[in-house]
């Protein structure tokens, strides 16, 4: 409740009820722990060759790992895609998987793992943030090349139409005109914009898939 309190300079002051102030405290301090932890809970970790554990290491891209064939290679590839994003296409010939379009895990959504870190959990829950994935398998003497590819959108909102007030009215003192030409160019539109490849979410994939065959082939 806002208690209004007028000053002896004449100058009126707005105060926050102790209730409502209690209240705001306890909203914000969810809203940075729920940041917090979506950016340290799930940051990608690489075990280096000295057996620690770091974050500053990169996987390459595409990534080599083992398995016993083609088939069981595909298949623990598809189900670790499921984590992050639905498959829309599976193409075994050329060794491809596409996802559907998902749209960006928000603050309120810590389950998710397709927003990784607070940066990009406040850009999703502030605008329209999409990202889709393309997976590629190859086999090699060494074992299976995957590479990831994840491709980010944001949404283009349309602006205000340039038509004028009266421009869907009839003047007397001017003839009827027709235009039968086909309208194109917003019809083709579709509404995204491309915002480039999001590295980090593809190198939090390659961790799990580096870390799913690795313990695999351990057991």
């Amino acid at each position: 409740m806002l208690v209004r309190v007028e000053c002896l300079s004449g100058y009126r002051v707005l105060f926050l009820s102790g209730r409502v102030r209690r209240v705001f405290r306890i909203g914000v301090a969810l809203l940075l722990l729920t940041g917090v932890l979506c950016g340290c809970v799930h940051a990608p970790r690489v075990t280096s060759r000295k057996g620690k554990t770091t974050n500053s290491d990169v996987l390459q891209n595409p990534v080599l790992v083992r398995a016993n064939n083609d088939n069981d290679c595909w298949e623990r590839t598809v189900d670790l895609l499921h984590d992050y994003f639905e498959i829309a296409n599976e193409n075994r010939l050329d060794g491809v998987i596409e996802t559907r379009p998902k749209v960006g895990a928000s603050l309120l959504e810590p389950w998710h793992k397709d927003s990784p870190g607070l940066k990009n959990r406040l850009e999703s829950t502030l605008q329209s943030i999409r990202r889709r994935a393309f997976v590629s398998v190859t086999s090699t003497p060494d074992g299976y090349l995957i590479g990831v590819e994840v491709f980010k959108e944001v949404e283009d909102v349309p602006g205000a139409q340039g038509n004028s007030a009266g421009s869907a009215t009839f003047l007397e003192n001017r003839p009827l005109q027709r235009d039968l030409r086909t309208l194109v160019g917003e019809s083709a539109a579709d509404g995204w914009l491309s915002l480039g490849r999001d590295t980090r979410l593809e190198q939090r994939i390659l961790v799990d898939l580096h870390r799913e065959f690795g313990r695999k082939a351990s057991e």
